[in-house]
């Protein structure tokens, strides 16, 4: 389904939410750049290259693309140490404009967070954005597959207890909005790298997005499409 870009709102209906974090809470860019561009030099790799993949996914699954060649040990290994240096860097990590508005109005909602960071860099990073960690939480050890594989939102949706069909993604990479798709899930996509992978609906940030409790335990999203 092609995403919504016209300039009237959007309503949809869901069991649950289910949230990735970079890109979509947490703004994480300026450090995912520094890692990735000194990895990509240091393999002799177009660092442009390496950016246009490097969102949504685990950093193994990254490294595999790029460099298909590897065996999955050393791209696995070079993983830990590129999440070592992710975690230990947080210089320019904030809240994408409007989450923290938006976690403190679904806090009472069903959600849970979906991400391809580990649970340590997944901490540190909510932390660093003062954002609330989800109780329910899907991170890379969760899953034996990254996105766009589904697992992680179908694992997600099975630990709130909630069919897939009525959850709704927040996702702002094309992997991750592959993967919710594949999931049978709908997708809003969150601000300007996901306008391009056909999300449900797309809007600018999360101050596009309204969330409200429905008497028969629903959540109701109102949203202004982005341009």
């Amino acid at each position: 389904m092609p995403a919504h870009t016209a300039s009237a709102r959007v309503v949809l209906t869901a069991r649950a939410l289910l949230l990735d974090m970079d890109g979509t809470l947490v703004n994480s860019d300026a450090v995912v750049e520094r890692c990735w561009r000194a990895w990509a030099l240091s393999h002799g790799l177009d660092p442009q290259e390496a950016l246009k993949v490097v969102h949504g996914r685990q950093g193994h699954a990254t490294m595999a693309l790029l460099l298909p060649e590897r065996p999955t040990e050393l791209n696995r290994a070079e993983n830990a140490e590129m999440l070592a240096r992710e975690t230990a860097d947080t210089d320019g990590v904030v809240p994408v404009a409007g989450a923290p508005e938006f976690m403190a109005t679904i806090s009472r909602l069903p959600h849970a967070l979906v991400t391809s960071a580990d649970a340590a860099l997944a901490g540190v990073r909510m932390a660093a954005a003062a954002l609330p960690m989800p109780e329910v939480r899907i991170t890379a050890e969760s899953v034996g597959a990254s996105k766009p594989d589904p697992e992680g939102f179908l694992k997600g949706a099975a630990e709130l207890g909630v069919d897939p069909a009525d959850c709704v993604v927040f996702e702002d990479s094309g992997a991750g909005i592959a993967a919710g798709l594949a999931a049978g899930m709908r997708v809003i996509g969150i601000g300007p790298r996901a306008a391009a992978h056909g999300p449900t609906v797309h809007v600018d940030d999360l101050t596009a997005v309204r969330a409200e409790a429905v008497a028969d335990g629903s959540v109701r999203l109102t949203l202004t499409p982005g341009r």
